[in-house]
């Protein structure tokens, strides 16, 4: 979607009409799904999108792999950002792919293994820029995604709108990324079915159309997702504790609630995902290593990212989560909302065109 804004600034773009300049407007956690059940308090979204105007993300149905496959052009199988947590191969160590960055010491330059569509884009000698909150200024998950590009930091969304409609007025030929995460909190707190999360839905449908507004005609804006969500109450938590059989041969847990990358024992692999598939398929697509990259879960998987999916993966159906209580950190089982997984509600994403490209 970014090559296409992009292609659409010279005109070559197959998806949008031509623009002077492109804003790609990300709005964390908007499921079609999600703004559909919710269209009455998203008057200005529900009036620019009609039912063919959505895409699938990626899988995992998570931030990390979903936002690095759009700011790269590429694959989670390609790039290697595969999940929320993944293993770093030959270790026992699985980071947040979000924060390990800082806190696991990961490369943003190669951990990260594709060029930034933000980094060509300058290099290109044309203008590029982020619109985001000032707490992403410069962390690693930045710069292996958006090196290139310069940062306009504001925590408050109204004056990220009229930032971003200003660069793309005042520099023609430019590429502006437009990040609202305000969505995915209140959901992950409360669920997208809770009022903070209509609240939020609100706020965001009426910074869009301040964004029409403010843009002049030859600004192309697109309206976009990383996933959507679902509400998983705590009665469907499957919490797993030391002696579970679950855990019988598995060395590391890593993804996250919705969708597990089960690193095994040595040896164990096959065992594990027996266990899995006899324990748990009501509640799970269980799959192996090798049937998720046969299936194309993970698009094209280059050899070096290989080893970083779980040898066992377990997306999660219904609404069902998984949590490692072993944990001492427990604040994730309170989150409500959640994705990652391969339903639709995860993983359909609108895709809504406002100026030049409507």
């Amino acid at each position: 979607m970014v090559e296409q804004s992009i292609a659409a600034l010279s005109g070559a773009s197959e998806w949008f009409a031509p623009a002077q300049s492109a804003i790609v407007f990300l709005v964390d956690g908007l499921g079609a799904h999600n703004l559909a059940a919710r269209r009455g308090h998203a008057r200005f979204l529900g009036s620019v999108g009609g039912r063919k105007d959505f895409a699938r993300t990626v899988f995992p149905s998570t931030t990390a792999a979903a936002l690095t496959s759009l700011l790269t052009g590429t694959a989670p199988g390609t790039h290697g950002i595969v999940g929320y947590r993944a293993r770093i191969p030959g270790t026992d160590r699985v980071p947040n792919q979000l924060h390990g960055w800082e806190t696991d010491g990961l490369d943003p330059h190669s951990w990260q293994r594709r060029t930034p569509l933000f980094e060509t884009h300058a290099a290109s000698g044309r203008e590029a820029f982020v619109v985001s909150r000032p707490s992403y200024t410069g962390t690693g998950f930045t710069e292996a995604t958006l090196r290139g590009a310069s940062f306009f930091p504001s925590d408050d969304l109204d004056e990220r709108v009229a930032l971003a409609a200003d660069l793309a007025a005042r520099h023609p030929g430019s590429l502006t990324y437009l990040y609202a995460p305000e969505l995915d909190t209140a959901g992950h707190r409360d669920g997208w079915e809770s009022d903070r999360w209509t609240d939020a839905l609100e706020r965001v449908d009426a910074a869009a159309r301040r964004l029409s507004e403010a843009i002049g005609p030859r600004t192309g804006v697109l309206v976009t997702a990383d996933h959507g969500m679902v509400d998983v109450p705590a009665h469907k938590h499957v919490l797993l504790r030391d002696g579970d059989p679950l855990l019988d041969g598995v060395a590391l847990v890593g993804g996250e609630p919705r969708m597990l990358h089960l690193y095994a024992e040595e040896g164990r692999a096959d065992a594990v995902a027996a266990r899995w598939k006899t324990d748990e398929a009501a509640h799970a697509w269980v799959l192996t290593r090798d049937e998720a990259i046969e299936a194309g879960l993970f698009g094209p998987v280059d050899d070096e990212v290989r080893p970083r999916i779980g040898d066992v993966v377990v997306a999660a159906r219904g609404r069902f989560a998984y949590y490692d209580d072993r944990e001492a950190d427990k604040r994730p089982q309170r989150m409500v909302g959640q994705h990652g997984s391969l339903t639709d509600e995860e993983r359909t994403v609108p895709l809504l065109r406002l100026g030049a490209f409507a």
